[in-house]
């Protein structure tokens, strides 16, 4: 599996799920700050997380942010062990 892929996963097996009063639901990944959705089903929300997962991960490596390690996945360095770096297009 790539690291990529382990990591989105890794990250959605500690995401956390509410059914809200007016019965739709919301979905946030604690250790991940700012990613969280919300969806007319648990399905949708679920769905809607995964997106917003893959945007932060994007961005965050896009920016040069420092990502949080999980399952012993860390995106912050490349093949080379270099920390990853912001390049302008």
């Amino acid at each position: 599996m790539f690291s990529l892929t382990a990591y989105i996963e890794a990250a959605l097996a500690l995401a956390h799920y509410d059914k809200l009063e007016d019965g739709t639901f919301a979905g946030e990944i604690p250790k991940l700050p700012g990613v969280a959705a919300f969806g007319k089903t648990l399905r949708v929300c679920e769905q809607e997380l995964r997106s917003t997962l893959e945007d932060w991960i994007l961005v965050g490596l896009r920016l040069g942010h420092k990502l949080p390690k999980l399952a012993g996945i860390d995106l912050n360095q490349n093949a080379n062990g270099r920390m990853a770096s912001h390049q302008k297009a």
